[in-house]
């Protein structure tokens, strides 16, 4: 039994007034056999995912046979043409977007002029993102623009995941000793007023926590722990100097600690005071 072509397109009911990321429409369509686009240009990112059926991509000098649970990238100003397979036509979804960090985006999930198809396989989370794209744009509102950027983000997110395993991840991280100290330093500079714990930043960043913390040793020179400390003492420091109407207490459990007075033992060892005197001279200046 032959397919019933449709075609339904949506466009952003919200004009583009900031140009870093913008989702201009999105639509959805079963083709007919043999149905063709191109040769042509556009002046946009244009993004296609096949939910079924088949078709071949040229692009660059090269011709992709493609499948469902594909996704194909059209960056502007580049000689494409697509058509769906006689056989088995595709159905798929697509989205137009444009904007400063539209290339930023687009390169940070690996596509490229030299590999414009990301595969996500199974995944159904890319498909369902493109029809809420479409869903915002039919329901509309002022936020219609923020909600499309949005899924726009998460679809990218789920092609970065997809991504071929070149060695990348932590085996890969492992090997780069800055980028791993950096992960760590990143990680505590977020969490320290929360009461985490070195093991649970190994598990969270997917490492060994001996490992962990050899490697951020011969980069800084301290162990993760004492970078952890001395952040937060760092951070009360901050807060006792600028914020006159917090209690010890409340400063204590601001950066992370528990115990005011493990703090207070903490932050005489760092500044060779207690916090309390610390405060005192602050108020005199």
């Amino acid at each position: 039994m032959s397919l019933q072509p449709t075609y339904t397109v949506l466009s952003n009911p919200v004009p583009n007034e900031h140009g870093d990321l913008y989702v201009l429409f999105s639509g959805e369509s079963q083709t007919k056999p043999d149905h063709l686009i191109g040769p042509k240009v556009y002046d946009f990112y244009l993004m296609h995912h096949i939910l079924s059926g088949a078709g071949t991509f040229a692009y660059a000098g090269g011709q992709y046979e493609l499948r469902a649970g594909q996704t194909f990238l059209i960056p502007p100003g580049q000689l494409i043409s697509y058509a769906s397979s006689e056989a088995d036509p595709w159905r798929y979804r697509w989205i137009a977007f444009e904007g400063r960090l539209a290339e930023q985006l687009v390169g940070g999930a690996g596509l490229d002029s030299a590999m414009p198809i990301v595969d996500t396989g199974g995944n159904p989370r890319v498909g369902v993102l493109f029809r809420s794209i479409q869903r915002t744009f039919r329901l509309g509102g002022g936020a219609a623009h923020l909600r499309a950027v949005g899924y726009l983000y998460l679809l990218f997110a789920e092609f970065g995941a997809a991504l071929p395993d070149t060695g990348s991840g932590a085996a890969q991280r492992g090997q780069d000793s800055e980028a791993l100290t950096g992960d760590v330093i990143r990680y505590l500079s977020t969490q320290y007023a929360e009461p985490i714990s070195i093991e649970h930043m190994a598990d969270a960043l997917g490492y060994n926590r001996a490992y962990l913390s050899r490697i951020f040793k011969q980069q800084t020179g301290i162990t993760p722990v004492t970078f952890l400390l001395k952040l937060r003492i760092d951070k009360a420091h901050l807060l006792l100097r600028e914020r006159l109407e917090l209690t010890i207490e409340q400063i204590a459990a601001s950066v992370g600690f528990q115990d005011a007075l493990y703090f207070s033992k903490q932050f005489r060892r760092f500044y060779g005071q207690s916090p309390t005197a610390y405060r005192e001279a602050m108020r005199r200046l």
